[in-house]
């Protein structure tokens, strides 16, 4: 097998990476964003392209300097184009763009795109070179046998520290948390994503990708074959255990959990792909899923960190976990053969120098994450103080797609009922100043309108029925069977919540849920309404909950336009 292929063909999984990011991003965010997720996936990788051009290539892949800390740029890829290694420039390149793509998700939805583009700029041009470079540029890390193979410590977890950060100072969107006078959260609100289908298609993109990511850089098909193994064993054995938690402690599973799961079991396998065992990945996959469903919602409801996608919990906390795991569970009958410090008790190997493995591993991810954050928080902090970090209040509530960028993401489709309370959040001034404001008055139109006494007396009834969609036909064929013909249907969104049992959405109780229902509505005069009402019961009954209701009311008048008939009269073609 020809390795210098794959490694390009493994460049080319990584990449498309970027699509099932987009997908994950978009899918667990609202409609009115979906727009502004594109465009800020497509301009990481395009604005990483020109940054790690320029100056990332050349900090991470130059020549060792100031004691492995950084590379030294040089001009190979513009003055000397055949001889440059074009195959660790695009290698390289793809991974870059991963990292600052983690933090794209976590400050969704309120984020100015100018400030996106230059953090994710900084992110391609000095964060992710210059720690890459301490451990596969041939820096101070990779001389003492720090264990990232594929980059839970260098992409993963600077990724998700940067999503945690930028996430703390931009704050959370709008009517997420509900604060008392004193500015304490009373409450949490469940934001929920606008498509399940694409936060699942863009999890199976990822786990596809996941096997270039990881094993693109094997250097055997022995070596390869066990990178593949253990990539598919952690984020399965991390999907089922995240399964049976989220199904116990909230009575039912939990999708957009799993998911986060399966991405959560990718990234704490990456950093040991190639050192870890069956049992190792396995163990890995499981903590991992617990992992990251207690991450999101502890981060979520006691931290009030607003993260829409999860990427802290996945990324940062299992790429932190991963990269320490890859020490604990190493052993020397894996590819790299070398023994943590469990494996070292199993296998009689020295148990120091296991420690002396787990120890550089610790102290690896800890130097990543001080340069990490330090320097991150600066460019947040200087972002914050001139063009500023955050879109308005009023453009958030919009939407970042009209916002920022004039378009509607879903321009044929009827836009989703907002369901949160933004009460406090935005105060709307009109033209009209407040002194002169008219009082609003509320009537009761049934016994204010004055009714003129010309009107017919009629025996009109109008019966209202709302149930669920499925059930219309066999409620239209059972009035036509007692002599109701005529009646008009709308598709409407009804939302209520069942007492004493409660719904959650990532760990976060969700309050009203809005679901497709039927409105059928029809007027009668010789029909008995009882009759009406007595066989839409039996025919909507099946004792479950959402099974609808049924609403009469009495006409004061019907009038055909056709023939100008009023009353009973106006019925007769639809008795």
């Amino acid at each position: 097998m020809d390795f210098g292929i794959w490694f390009l063909i493994g460049a080319a999984l990584v990449f498309f990476m970027q699509a099932g990011f987009a997908m994950v991003e978009t899918g667990f965010t609202r409609a009115k964003n979906a727009g502004n997720i594109i465009m800020k996936n497509l301009m990481d990788f395009c604005i990483g392209t020109f940054a790690f051009s320029i100056l990332g290539a050349g900090l991470m892949l130059g020549e060792d300097k100031l004691a492995g800390l950084v590379g030294l740029p040089n001009l190979g890829m513009w003055n000397d184009f055949a001889n440059y290694d074009w195959s660790s420039f695009v290698f390289n390149l793809v991974f870059c763009a991963t990292a600052s793509t983690i933090v794209s998700g976590a400050v969704a939805e309120r984020t100015k795109f100018s400030s996106y583009c230059i953090y994710s700029l900084i992110i391609s041009l000095v964060i992710y070179p210059i720690e890459a470079h301490w451990v596969w540029g041939g820096g101070w890390l990779s001389q003492h046998g720090f264990i990232d193979f594929a980059g839970s410590a260098c992409i993963h977890s600077v990724g998700g520290l940067c999503a945690l950060i930028g996430a703390i100072m931009i704050g959370a969107r709008t009517g997420k948390y509900i604060r008392d006078d004193a500015g304490k959260v009373v409450k949490v609100n469940a934001i929920q994503g606008h498509s399940l289908t694409l936060g699942a298609l863009g999890c199976f993109i990822l786990w596809f990708g996941w096997y270039g990511f990881n094993g693109a850089a094997a250097q055997s098909l022995t070596e390869l074959a066990q990178i593949f193994a253990t990539t598919t064993v952690a984020p399965a054995f991390a999907t089922v255990a995240c399964l049976i938690l989220t199904w116990v402690k909230n009575g039912k599973p939990d999708v957009s959990m799993c998911l986060n799961a399966s991405l959560a079991g990718l990234v704490a396998i990456t950093a040991g792909c190639q050192a870890v065992d069956y049992i190792g990945a396995a163990i890995i996959g499981i903590v991992s899923g617990i992992l990251v469903d207690v991450a999101v919602e502890v981060i979520d409801k006691k931290f009030h960190v607003d993260d829409p996608v999860g990427a802290i919990g996945v990324h940062f906390v299992n790429g932190v976990f991963g990269t320490i795991a890859a020490g604990l569970f190493a052993t020397s009958k894996s590819a790299l053969g070398v023994d943590g410090p469990i494996y070292a008790l199993i296998h009689g190997t020295s148990f120091v120098d296991g420690l002396q493995v787990l120890g550089w591993q610790f102290l690896g991810i800890f130097c990543i994450l001080l340069w990490t954050g330090a320097t991150i928080t600066l460019t947040f902090f200087v972002l914050k103080k001139t063009v500023g970090l955050r879109a308005s209040v009023e453009d958030e509530i919009k939407g970042m797609d009209l916002s920022e960028h004039g378009i509607v993401a879903y321009a044929d489709f009827v836009p989703q009922v907002e369901s949160i309370d933004y009460t406090g959040a935005i105060q709307v001034i009109g033209e009209v100043p407040e002194a002169e404001a008219v009082e609003v008055k509320k009537m009761d139109i049934a016994t204010e309108v004055d009714v003129p006494s010309s009107l017919p007396q009629t025996n009109l009834h109008k019966v209202e029925i709302i149930c669920k969609e499925n059930m219309l036909d066999a409620l239209k064929n059972a009035m036509n069977s007692i002599g109701v013909s005529g009646m008009t249907v709308t598709h409407v969104m009804g939302c209520g919540v069942e007492r004493g049992r409660q719904e959650f959405y990532r760990g976060v109780a969700v309050e009203v849920t809005l679901l497709p229902k039927v409105q059928v509505e029809m007027v009668v005069s010789t029909v008995p309404v009882e009759k009406i009402v007595d066989t839409a019961k039996r025919t909507l009954y099946t004792g479950h909950i959402g099974d609808g209701k049924i609403f009469v009311y009495d006409v004061r008048n019907a009038i055909k336009v056709r023939t100008g008939e009023e009353g009973s009269a106006a019925l007769q073609d639809a008795k």
